[in-house]
């Protein structure tokens, strides 16, 4: 239902495809270090019927986390809910920081 892909693949789809990041960290992860122009909300608030989620069905959606756990989960949930093109960062914000891409800090 969803693609893992690297940070530079990630890059490529912000780039072209004008993606929508959505960060499931807890807001105060996300705040110390996040995609610039990440949405962040919260794992335990995650859902794929989201207003904000709902606008982008067809749009290649994007799934972070701190290391790609509890964003694959979210990821499978949009599948499940009907969204077509579902990716998550592999290896998460840690894999984006190792590729040496930059992070935004504070709110977003």
């Amino acid at each position: 239902g969803f693609k893992a892909i690297s940070p530079a693949h990630l890059t490529q789809l912000i780039n072209r495809e004008n993606a929508l990041v959505v960060d499931v960290s807890p807001i105060n992860d996300f705040e110390k270090g996040h995609i610039v122009g990440s949405k962040q909300v919260s794992f335990s608030q995650f859902d794929p019927e989201n207003k904000l989620l709902a606008k982008v069905k067809e749009l290649p959606v994007a799934v972070v986390c701190r290391n790609g756990m509890q964003s694959s989960q979210a990821a499978k949930r949009l599948a499940k809910a009907g969204f077509t093109k579902v990716y998550q960062l592999d290896g998460g914000i840690g894999a984006w920081q190792g590729a040496d891409l930059p992070l935004a800090k504070g709110k977003a």
